[in-house]
């Protein structure tokens, strides 16, 4: 009896770990995750292939760094420069696009500095001069690293040690709560601002102040980690989920994916 427990037990543990094997590990950003994205993408997958795909959505830094570390077979993330250092140094291999959506600046409806409708450079320009209150998701996540970015471009130098400009250390949804309850700007890709939007409703205290630049553009694109620096990652599962998501079929499926009548990415795979 004692032997057929002991038997019972390995198959148990064999499984689990056949199953955790035959599933695609990802890393992500907080947008694909927080906006429903993933959860509505995970099984029609599942349905197609017969894979599970398994994730953690966190800052596209981070989510670099798990490539680094060999945690997980695939990136979903979007900041290109850093994908393609990573791809540069043989971290990643087959960096292939597949959607993307617009950074947008939001504020409180009031709009204490006034700079609804400004091109991004004297916005910012603007709530520095006014020290209005920014709140930064400060998290070397890819929308951070956008707003870094165009902080240089409009004042030299990031404001990291104002008193006004708040780094938070969250994701976009709780900074974007943060900006709200203490009437501040804030930076966030417009997929999550819909998903605020909708989660809100008539208790929305904020709105769009800037958008449209070209510089605001955000693309997303998926990275396999590479097998000669991973030798556990599963390559044949990242293709499989490459090959789906760049699909005609998959990517209407992005396309049709909406709140408040919207599209919160527009696909853009083989473009």
């Amino acid at each position: 009896m004692k032997k057929a427990l002991v038997t019972l037990g390995l198959s148990v543990i064999l499984a689990a770990s056949l199953q955790a094997k035959d599933a695609l590990m990802m890393a992500t950003t907080t947008s694909t995750d927080n906006t429903g994205l993933l959860d509505y993408l995970a099984p029609k997958f599942e349905k197609d292939t017969g894979i599970p795909l398994k994730w953690v959505a966190t800052g596209t830094g981070k989510a670099l760094k798990m490539g680094k570390n060999c945690d997980v077979d695939i990136l979903m993330v979007h900041a290109p420069a850093s994908e393609k250092k990573f791809v540069s140094a043989g971290y990643g291999v087959d960096r292939q696009q597949i959607m993307y959506n617009d950074f947008v600046i939001i504020g409180p409806k009031v709009d204490p500095a006034k700079v609804n409708g400004m091109k991004t450079s004297l916005a910012l320009q603007k709530i520095q001069a006014q020290s209005a209150k920014f709140f930064s998701r400060g998290d070397n996540s890819g929308t951070n690293k956008k707003e870094i970015k165009l902080w240089k471009e409009a004042i030299k130098n990031a404001p990291e040690k104002a008193s006004w400009y708040v780094q938070t250390g969250q994701g976009m949804l709780r900074t974007i709560n943060m900006a709200s309850e203490k009437t501040g700007y804030t930076m966030t890709d417009r997929g999550t601002w819909i998903k605020y939007m909708d989660q809100k409703k008539d208790n929305n205290m904020m709105k769009i102040v800037v958008q449209g630049d070209k510089n605001l553009f955000n693309q997303y694109s998926v990275v396999t980690i590479n097998k000669a620096q991973c030798k556990n990652v599963n390559p044949k599962l990242a293709k499989s989920f490459t090959n789906w998501i760049t699909s005609a079929k998959t990517q209407k499926a992005i396309s049709d994916f909406r709140l408040l009548g919207q599209a919160l990415f527009i696909p853009n795979a083989n473009k």
